[in-house]
């Protein structure tokens, strides 16, 4: 099979065509259960590519050992045993036994690199898994290139890993949807909040996504991808695997990504950590988070959060994990901003009037995989004084960007990188900042963003719709006198009639020839 080549350009049509023949390859198996045969051959082949390419190096050293582990090491490169290597398991990939290598390998380059423990998936051995189907899964996964120096730069991995994941999401529905935010979503959030340095953390982690984009963004812009530390936590055990091995690729510090079934409310695995971003997609209106045992939990300054609803409890967590001059971007479901019920509003007044919310975002539909709630983000600041940034204090920044993004197919949306820039830059210019290097001045836009201040939310009753800000959109004015406009209409509309008659006399012409007469 032909080694397979990504494009330089931003489509996805490299990763589309490698999904769309794994995907033949599942035949009946359920998709949750093949995200992590998929993932975790794609792992593999990128963890033995990196090693390979070493590997060969030192072969052509005289004085060095290709075997010697610590040579990999020194490089922040994964050691891979010998039986776990590409090579030795698509040279086996046509043996009925395929499977248990899988497993073999899978279990010696855990015992080899400890920050991989309890990570990788070990079930390619199982009855139910086609073995000839895992083998032709094996030569197709073959043919990319991952791990080398020259695939690595172009993020070859990156794409496919993300691709698949969301495809996953797609493939798994509802379910699939909880590990997933999608990449633009994570990007508009990543880009508003620009962790540059500083203590990242996700208390409701999935897959990684945010962290993964929040290492892109300090990449892009020229920081220094050790001056940020990453805090994590997942209840769910193999989306936490997913986490581990998403990060682990791209070299990210994997230590304090966290698990317990327990969750981030009833098991803080950070009880004491304060972060200087918090950034996080929580589950919406989730009515299954055991609030009645938690009623008189220090993290609710702002009231208690209904039983029933634990989306102010996601949001006095995060507020709770920030330093004092913290801040936080998050996912929530529209009915966050107006709720009233079993006291939400109120708690929502005392985050209000506490001065601590900084901006909101409405965000058009069908952005999700898992749900079709409309959902907005909140950003809320811990210090509003002037760290940073101008002095924000009694001002909320409102943003409707519900018009905004394009189809990508019939069911979902995304946000364009023009989109990001607008939202962001908006923000950007209110807090005071440079951008794109210059001194930004921020105004009003109707239809779009409105600064507003605490009076004028107090009339809304507190209510943080942007809808109710922002106001109706402008229409543009119509400048062209009657006369004008009667004259090219017409002008226009005969065009089309002769242009009609043309056609008629063509399609007649036509019809003659094959002996039809009209």
């Amino acid at each position: 099979m032909e080694k397979a080549k990504l494009s330089n350009d931003s489509s996805l049509g490299f990763e589309q065509k490698l999904w769309q023949v794994a995907d033949k390859l599942r035949n009946n198996m359920d998709a949750a259960e093949y995200k992590h045969i998929v993932l975790g051959l794609i792992f593999l082949k990128y963890i033995s590519d990196a090693f390979k390419e070493i590997y060969e190096g030192l072969k052509k050293e005289d004085l060095s050992d290709p075997e010697d582990r610590d040579e990999y090491k020194r490089v922040n490169v994964f050691w891979v045993p010998k039986k776990a290597r590409w090579d030795f398991l698509q040279n086996n990939a046509k043996q009925p036994t395929i499977g248990a290598f899988v497993d073999d390998a899978m279990d010696a380059i855990e015992r080899e690199n400890p920050s991989l423990k309890g990570v990788l998936p070990k079930n390619y051995n199982r009855p139910q898994l086609d073995k000839q189907r895992l083998g032709e899964l094996i030569d197709l996964i073959g043919t990319i290139g991952l791990g080398d120096k020259e695939n690595r730069s172009k993020d070859v991995l990156g794409r496919v890993y993300e691709y698949f994941i969301g495809q996953f999401a797609d493939a798994e529905g509802k379910k699939g949807g909880q590990f997933y935010t999608p990449r633009s979503i994570v990007k508009l959030l990543v880009e508003m909040l620009e962790p540059y340095k500083g203590r990242v953390f996700d208390p409701c982690c999935g897959s990684g996504g945010m962290f993964v984009q929040s290492e892109k963004f300090v990449k892009a812009h020229s920081g220094k991808i050790n001056d940020i530390s990453i805090y994590g936590q997942e209840s769910n055990q193999t989306t936490w695997r997913l986490c581990k091995m998403n990060l682990a690729i791209r070299g990210i510090d994997t230590t304090f990504i966290k698990w317990n079934n327990e969750g981030s409310f009833l098991n803080d695995e950070h009880k004491d950590l304060k972060a200087d971003f918090l950034i996080a997609n929580p589950p919406f209106n989730d009515s299954d988070w055991k609030g009645e045992m938690l009623k008189s939990d220090a993290r609710w300054k702002f009231g208690v959060p209904p039983p029933g609803n634990a989306n102010f409890a996601w949001v006095q967590h995060f507020i709770h994990h920030l330093t004092p001059t913290g801040i936080t971007g998050f996912v929530l479901a529209n009915g966050s901003m107006s709720s009233n019920q079993s006291g939400e509003g109120e708690i929502r007044k005392n985050i209000v009037e506490a001065d601590l919310v900084d901006c909101m975002v409405a965000l058009p539909s069908q952005l999700f995989y898992n749900t079709m709630i409309p959902a907005c983000l909140w950003f809320v600041a811990r210090d509003k004084k002037n760290h940073k940034f101008r002095d924000r204090r009694g001002e909320v920044l409102f943003i409707d960007a519900r018009k905004m993004g394009k189809m990508t197919d019939r069911r979902h949306r995304e946000l364009t990188d023009e989109d990001v820039k607008k939202i962001s830059s908006t923000y950007h210019a209110w807090r005071g900042e440079l951008v794109d290097g210059k001194k930004a001045k921020y105004s009003d836009i109707a239809g779009f963003c409105k600064s507003a201040k605490l009076d004028e939310i107090r009339k809304h009753e507190w209510i943080l719709t942007p809808g109710r800000y922002v106001g109706a959109e402008k229409e543009e004015e119509d400048t062209e006198l009657f006369d004008e406009k009667m004259k090219r209409l017409t002008a226009e509309l005969t065009k089309q009639m002769e242009e009609g008659k043309k056609l008629d006399a063509e399609i007649k012409k036509n019809l003659e020839k094959i002996g039809w007469r009209l």
